[in-house]
């Protein structure tokens, strides 16, 4: 049997058949008030209950624990009883309040309600001493960063007390003194760190002067003044110090309004220009901060600059570069220099500044004497510049000087060559067969001479057939007989028997095929270009001269690089030549003619390339790294206060397609090849080979003739001697027999 039901649960809210929330406001106000009672036994414990004192004690831990159930119970019961918020706001309300919490028994069951919303509005204390400390915790609580909060100052024991109750203990917190080695200097996560200073300290003017880069750069900061808050006053403080546009300082004043403080920031472009008032962050009012912005992030706030005029530096390797830089002629001369000035001007519209180009020769190496940069990483280094307007690559020795922040121009510098012919890194001769199928050859040439010389020897005993002047078949004339039917030259030796004729005959069909599949192969593979040459390792191996363009980065990489191939490469194949280091045109021809492997720019390299080769000549191009660095970067110099303004505005203009169209207004892709291949003639080179083994043939031969004829003289001599001493001895002998006689 179904029972009736009263109360119902859904959603968390409590209905009766009356469809009144009274239950729902019992629940969830005795839970708050369970609660409250805790906390009020906690503040009795601290000292004597007189209101006032206790609740300073008990606020912060009624915000941290019971914040959220007492603020809807008292939300409850103003909606529930009709009181008027402005009361509850009312200066007069504050002594009633407190006049309630001190006789708390005083009050009947039904005025859990009152005391409840009582408790829930005095927890703030405003008019009192410390009240910054709330404000502060607020704040940080507000932008919810993992913060390690540094107090370095003048604060008594008392002071830190308080600011430790009100901000709780779920941060880290250190008080130190004001002096420059309490800061953060050696924090690898130094954006984790908020540090609090309090302006009416003697000491804390310099610490913010001391701080150099920290207070512009990661770290964020907390300005406070317990003796004098006014705004004016706090602007005239920060008005001289080295505030720039990447800070992220607050600092804390009063606001028109009572028991109200303002939450602001400032910044400015550079040291020598004026202070600019950001939108304020906020407001703080009753324990609660107001956020005014919906845009957190620093560097998007800060995209206009209002004209400030930055520096950059650009790298001109030729004199006439000044003259084309907007005009997109020459676009083979200086060519990343043209896409990035490009690039800077529309970072620099995007962010409604001017700019001041300054230029320079060189990217910038250092001196290994005075460890100074030269070129544009020099004029970096020595804040003579903020932008680097040409892009470099990223290598080790440059990140301590300058910031890397995005990949503006994909281009790469390589070695390029014509693909070879297959002849020059290859036996031609040897390529047609695999090694097994050569192995077969062998095999089968030498077991049809064995089987011939078999055959030969049978019919030489057991019948009357004779081959020529041959006494007797043996195994070399056999092979011989096989070979030169291998080679399609005939046999010399004329099967007599049907065994031996079958014998060659199935040998020479077998032995043709395969030598018109061999001859198909040679002249096919004469006509091919190698892919042999892939890496370093076989560049250095191979027959190929190497050069490289007459630049900067050519001239220091190729002399610096101690990678023992890379070294080899240019002690071996370019180092003392005349022509190590030459122009882009003259190399470009000499690409044309084969047999030369040129380190040039890619981009610049195919734009000669697709204005001067043929068709068929664009075929066969190769590509080789050398450098093996990535795509060259932007750069700013090191701890830039504008470096996340410039890194944004360069994703933008990547994001939005610009950097793309200007590099391909300037770059030019590998041509493709549409012409084929034109017939290539035979050269000594492909032939080569067989040349070798025709000279050592001749070589063997006159060695043996020449030793066949010396084992000729010495029989002969042997014979002669051997004769003369006979007709010696015989004389002797006739001699002795007439003598005895």
């Amino acid at each position: 049997m179904v029972q009736r039901c009263d109360v119902i649960c859904d959603l968390g809210v409590v209905l009766d058949a009356q469809l009144t929330f009274r239950q729902h406001y019992s629940m969830i106000v005795n839970k708050a008030y369970r609660q409250l009672g805790l906390i009020l036994r906690i503040g009795e414990l601290v000292g004597a209950f007189n209101a006032r004192d206790s609740l300073r004690c008990v606020g912060p831990v009624l915000r941290n624990w019971a914040h959220t159930e007492t603020v809807y119970s008292t939300e409850l019961f103003i909606g529930m009883h009709g009181i008027p918020q402005h009361f509850w706001n009312s200066e007069n309300a504050f002594e009633y309040k407190i006049e309630v919490l001190e006789r708390p028994k005083t009050f009947s069951k039904g005025m859990r309600f009152k005391v409840l919303a009582f408790v829930v509005f005095i927890v703030v204390p405003f008019g009192c001493d410390g009240q910054l400390f709330p404000v502060i915790a607020d704040l940080i609580h507000c932008l919810q960063y993992p913060v390690r909060v540094t107090a370095p100052t003048c604060w008594n024991v008392t002071e830190k007390l308080q600011f430790l109750r009100e901000i709780g203990t779920h941060r880290q917190i250190r008080f130190s003194e004001e002096q420059p080695t309490s800061l953060p200097w050696n924090d690898h996560n130094q954006q984790q760190n908020m540090i609090v200073v309090d302006a009416s300290c003697s000491r804390t003017k310099q610490l913010l002067k001391d701080s150099g880069q920290m207070l512009y750069y990661r770290v964020k900061w907390i300005l406070v003044n317990s003796k004098n808050s006014d705004c004016i006053q706090m602007l005239l403080f920060l008005s001289d110090l080295q505030i720039l546009i990447s800070n992220e300082i607050y600092y804390i004043c009063a606001a028109k309004k009572a028991n109200e403080f303002s939450i602001m920031q400032v910044y400015r472009y550079s040291s020598n220009s004026d202070v600019v008032e950001e939108q304020p962050f906020g407001y703080w009012r009753r324990g609660m901060v107001v956020k005014l912005r919906t845009n957190s992030v620093t560097a998007n706030r800060r995209q206009n600059l209002n004209r400030f005029k930055l520096r950059a530096s650009l790298v001109i390797t030729n004199n006439d570069t000044i003259n084309h830089l907007a005009d997109y002629r020459e676009k083979q001369v200086d060519t990343i220099t043209k896409k990035n000035y490009f690039l800077t001007l529309y970072l620099v519209q995007s962010l409604n500044a001017t700019v001041q180009f300054s230029y320079v020769n060189s990217w910038g190496y250092r001196n290994s004497q005075t460890g100074h940069f030269s070129g544009m990483i020099g004029e970096l280094q020595s804040d003579q510049a903020d932008l680097g307007g040409t892009a470099l690559f990223l290598t080790a020795d440059r990140i301590k000087e300058i910031d890397y922040l995005s990949m503006t121009t994909p281009t790469r510098a390589k070695f390029i060559f014509r693909s070879p012919k297959l002849s020059i890194t290859d036996n031609v001769f040897l390529l047609p067969f695999k090694r097994s199928v050569w192995l077969c050859i062998i095999s089968f040439i030498f077991l049809s001479a064995v089987l011939l010389l078999v055959i030969m020897l049978v019919e030489f005993s057991y019948t009357t057939v004779r081959y020529g002047s041959h006494v007797r078949p043996n195994l070399l004339d056999t092979i011989m007989n096989m070979f030169g039917a291998s080679c399609q030259q005939g046999s010399y030796l004329e099967p007599k028997s049907l065994p031996a004729r079958c014998l060659i005959l199935l040998s020479l069909i077998v032995l043709m095929f395969l030598y018109a599949s061999y001859s198909a192969n040679i002249v096919a593979l004469i006509q091919s270009p190698s892919s042999k040459i892939r890496t370093l390792q076989d560049l250095l191996n191979s027959r190929l001269a190497t050069g490289a363009q007459d630049t900067v980065y050519n001239k220091y990489y190729f002399t610096h690089e101690t990678e023992p191939i890379r070294k080899a490469i240019f002690d071996r194949k370019m180092k003392d030549r005349e022509d190590t280091f030459i122009p882009l045109e003259k190399g470009v021809e000499k690409i044309r003619k084969g047999l030369y492997a040129f380190h040039v720019e890619l981009g610049v390299c195919y734009k000669v390339i697709s204005e001067t080769y043929q068709e068929d000549e664009k075929c066969g191009l190769q590509e080789i790294e050398y450098l093996n660095i990535i795509d060259p970067y932007y750069a700013v110099k090191k701890n830039s206060p504008f470096r996340e303004i410039v890194r944004l505005g360069l994703f933008r203009l990547r994001e939005f397609g610009i950097q793309d169209r200007e590099h391909s207004m300037l770059y030019t892709r590998k041509p493709k090849c549409t012409g084929g291949s034109s017939f290539i003639p035979v050269s000594i080179v492909d032939v080569w080979p067989a040349l070798m083994l025709l000279g050592w043939g001749f070589g063997v031969s006159a060695g043996v003739f020449v030793v066949e004829k010396i084992l000729a003289t010495v029989r002969k001599r042997k014979q002669v001697a051997a004769g003369t001493n006979g007709a010696f001895f015989k004389r002797s002998t006739n001699m002795m027999g007439v003598f005895f006689e």
